[in-house]
């Protein structure tokens, strides 16, 4: 689209060129209270008709998904920390219960002593915790994918959000790579699984959303961790819940996404996290990959200009 931004702050829907768009829609997913239930992905699944990708756990995890994928728009990630939550108890610190049974041991020994812990109680059990987090498609301002796509399939909805339309997909791939979080995947499954070889994420259920209700994941999360709304509210009400949080001693929360001056203007879907993004699987500083577009066709531009100049100097010389 002529004079279409490839970088910095922007409401993207006007600049696709709707003229009155509602607010822009996303998601805030506070990981600091997710309990990895996985309903959102079973909500997902069904809803979307998503096929399953698999029950086998991956032997590194709690976990039988592992990653986003073409049938996987949302991934609840396990991931095991042998350190507490900020400067609150993790709750593995605790003595053990008399249950009244036989102890082991020769007769006359006293039972062993447990572990102690700092504090000089018994330990029955590592300390350390548990960080969950539900990812999902960003919807970024600046959607790489998007700005690939050679057949028009993937496009900028009234929403804000970024949808790919199956029928007009070709499969080329293109979209894959330029994801700056490998998010996008075409879907490889046995034969008569629906939408093999076409491009695949999650939609925000732009479906749900026309009809005015709400995303099947944040419908079905039991904790309130994945929030729907419009994303500038959603900006406000993460700020405030981040600043809980340090005031509760958990200083290593942080906001992921939140910021319109980030590589990808902002995202749609922002998160707010508990250790640095790369634990979660996240890119720290996520780019858009058109940042440079404009700049990488001048260059070339005048690169081709230059060469065609010789090639005229050079003919017109042997000419004479």
């Amino acid at each position: 689209m002529a004079g279409n931004s490839l970088f910095g702050p922007m409401d993207p829907a006007p600049e696709a060129g709707y003229a009155d768009p509602p607010k822009r829609k996303g998601f805030f997913t506070d990981t600091s209270v997710c309990i990895g239930c996985k309903a959102c992905e079973v909500a997902c699944k069904e809803w979307n008709e998503v096929p399953d990708d698999g029950f086998n756990l991956l032997g590194m995890s709690y976990d039988n998904t592992g990653a986003l994928g073409a049938s996987t728009w949302r991934h609840v990630a396990f991931i095991e920390q042998p350190k507490p939550l900020g400067g609150q108890d993790s709750g593995m610190r605790r003595s053990p219960v008399p249950l009244g049974m036989p102890s082991v041991g020769a007769p006359g020994d006293s039972t062993p002593d447990a572990p102690a812990s700092p504090d000089g109680g018994p330990q029955d059990g590592p300390d350390f915790r548990w960080l969950m987090s539900s990812d999902v498609c960003k919807h970024c301002t600046h959607a790489a994918c998007l700005d690939v796509c050679p057949t028009g399939s993937l496009f900028r909805t009234e929403f804000g959000t970024v949808v790919v339309q199956d029928d007009i997909c070709n499969g080329c791939g293109y979209c894959v790579p330029a994801c700056p979080f490998g998010v996008i995947e075409r879907r490889t499954a046995p034969e008569g699984t629906k939408n093999v070889g076409i491009a695949q994420k999650c939609t925000l259920c732009y479906d749900r959303l026309g009809a005015g209700n709400t995303p099947a994941c944040a419908q079905a999360c039991p904790t309130q961790s994945i929030q729907f709304g419009d994303v500038d509210e959603l900006r406000e009400r993460a700020q405030q819940r981040v600043e809980a949080l340090h005031a509760g001693g958990v200083t290593e929360a942080r906001l992921y996404g939140e910021d319109p001056e980030d590589g990808i203007g902002g995202a749609g879907a922002m998160f707010l996290l508990l250790d640095e993004p790369e634990v979660y699987g996240l890119p720290p500083d996520p780019v858009v990959a058109t940042k440079d577009l404009r700049q990488m066709f001048n260059r070339a531009s005048t690169a081709a200009g230059v060469l065609l100049a010789g090639a005229v100097v050079a003919f017109v010389g042997r000419r004479r």
